[in-house]
């Protein structure tokens, strides 16, 4: 089979160019879904990681900090026995390295008491105290020690114990900061590792269970979007019954259908150019036949003289519709041309169709008042009535149906406020099957009978709506009836 060609399938009446893709697409195609969903993955994992470490950094400098308060608690505990606060200067160096500070002061009501070796500074980097927790400026001062580098040492405050009623201490920020630095980068080990390891299982299970689908289905949709018409292309249904389950369902029964409507159309536009060939060979051979109908107008036989006229209007009718179907290139019919007509004499036209199969003859019986006028297009009218008569005899015959008859009656009614004319064509046959009902007047869908193409009852049903009618099939319980109803255009216009 021939690969579809795409203009088919732009032809569709849903079908639209898809957009050019954008610079920025064009740049990030190359990682295709599954690098992408890769770096969004290590994306949010950072991300995540980095809500983690800020707080995790700013408890460990607030713990560093507790641990030189807790141990300048001890020192104090020295400062405060001694007789008057006097330490020598050796037990004072001592205590201060073991602290790690440059001094300790604590306050004895309103007294405060040093612990120093050398003069105290008079500016600091920064106060912290460990008394009230202010998270915001903890994260701060985290991030200042890490980046900024300052000789002014930082003065940290903490609550006192038996004998003092509070403590603080003036810290060098250098072995702060290397303790920052190396718990940042032992963090930073760790964090690497559960990166990969979050990211490599999140990855590997969103690509098992969302992204191999969505390749596959990508690759159905391409596969059929060049050939459509291979049933093998169709996409195969997985037993998710998850939302791509759903769209694996969705997109094969759309492919299938979608499927069929082109295999379909592409029969139809061969048919289509089958029938223009057929209908211009068609239209030479009713020339002939016209020509042998003039010369039949001239025999002198009375029987003769009446088949003749009537033989010679359907050649002529039959000649305009072939020109019609060859200028407009396709079965399209033209619109028409309504205008007031007696039925009855369109209705009686009808009869000749009770020999249509001789071995079975079913009389077609007319029931028209001789007064009542339609407005119609009478050939297309008799068209549509022909296909309906023809079906109803036909199917009459081929069931051998002993009671046979076709009744086609024509009365004034319609809907309250509306003037029309109601036309039921009536039969004895075996009525319409159920399977057929659901596509009755669709084309090559409708047939009721085996060998049918279906395009009677379509046809009929396209001429009846250009005249503004309907035709629909009454419920009855034997045989079948159907209902043309045509609204006058004058009275709806007086009812608007």
């Amino acid at each position: 089979m021939a690969k579809h060609e795409p203009a088919a399938i732009a032809a569709l009446p849903w079908y639209s160019e898809a957009p050019a893709a954008t610079p920025r697409a064009r740049r990030f195609g190359w990682l295709g879904l599954s690098g992408r969903l890769f770096l969004l993955t290590v994306a949010f994992v950072v991300l995540a990681e980095i809500l983690i470490y800020i707080p995790a950094v700013t408890t460990y400098r607030l713990s560093r900090l507790s641990d030189r308060v807790a141990a300048a608690r001890v020192a104090a505990l020295v400062l405060n026995a001694a007789p008057e606060g006097n330490v020598p200067d050796e037990t004072a160096r001592r205590l201060l390295m073991g602290v790690g500070a440059r001094s300790i002061a604590v306050r004895v009501g309103e007294t405060w008491r040093h612990l120093t070796t050398g003069p105290i500074p008079s500016a600091v980097a920064e106060t912290v105290d460990l008394r009230e927790r202010h998270w915001f400026a903890a994260t701060g001062g985290a991030f200042r020690t890490l980046f900024l580098s300052t000789e002014a040492p930082i003065r940290v405050i903490g609550s006192g114990q038996d004998g003092f009623d509070a403590v603080e201490v003036l810290l060098d920020e250098g072995p702060l900061r290397a303790a920052l630095t190396d718990f940042s980068l032992r963090l930073l080990v760790i964090f690497l590792v559960i990166a990969a390891l979050a990211a490599g299982l999140v990855f590997f299970v969103l690509r098992q269970a969302i992204v191999r689908p969505v390749v596959r289905l990508s690759r159905d949709i391409t596969a059929f979007a060049d050939d459509p018409e291979r049933a093998d292309r169709v996409a195969r249904s997985s037993a998710r019954t998850d939302e791509i389950g759903q769209a694996e369902d969705a997109l094969a029964r759309m492919q299938v259908a979608l499927g069929g409507e082109l295999r379909q159309r592409r029969r139809l536009a061969e048919l289509g150019l089958s029938v223009s060939k057929i209908n211009h060979e068609l239209r030479n051979l009713l020339t002939t036949a016209q020509l042998l109908g003039d010369r039949l107008e001239s025999v002198s036989d009375p029987l003769v003289q009446r088949v003749a006229p009537r033989l010679v209007e359907t050649l002529d009718r039959a000649i305009r519709f072939c020109e019609a179907t060859l200028a407009y290139g396709r079965a399209t019919e033209p619109n028409p041309q309504r205008r007031m007509v007696a039925l009855a004499p369109l209705l009686e036209e009808l009869t000749d169709l009770a020999g249509l199969m001789p071995s079975a003859c079913i009389p077609v019986e007319v029931r028209a008042a001789r007064d009542l006028e339609i407005d119609v297009d009478p050939e297309q009218l008799l068209r549509a009535l022909t296909n309906l008569v023809r079906n109803a005899v036909q199917a009459q015959a081929a069931c051998r149906a002993e009671d046979g008859a076709v009744l086609i009656e024509g009365s004034r009614g319609g809907a309250p406020g509306e003037g029309a004319v109601t036309i039921l064509v009536s039969d004895n046959g075996p009525g319409v099957p159920e399977r057929a009902k659901a596509n009755l007047f669709a084309a090559f869908q409708g047939s009721t009978r085996a060998g049918g193409t279906g395009l009677g009852l379509a046809i009929a049903s396209e001429l009846v709506r250009l005249n503004g009618g309907t035709l629909s099939l009454d419920e009855t319980t034997k045989g079948a009836r159907f209902r043309i109803v045509i609204p006058d255009r004058a009275a709806n216009a007086e009812a608007a």
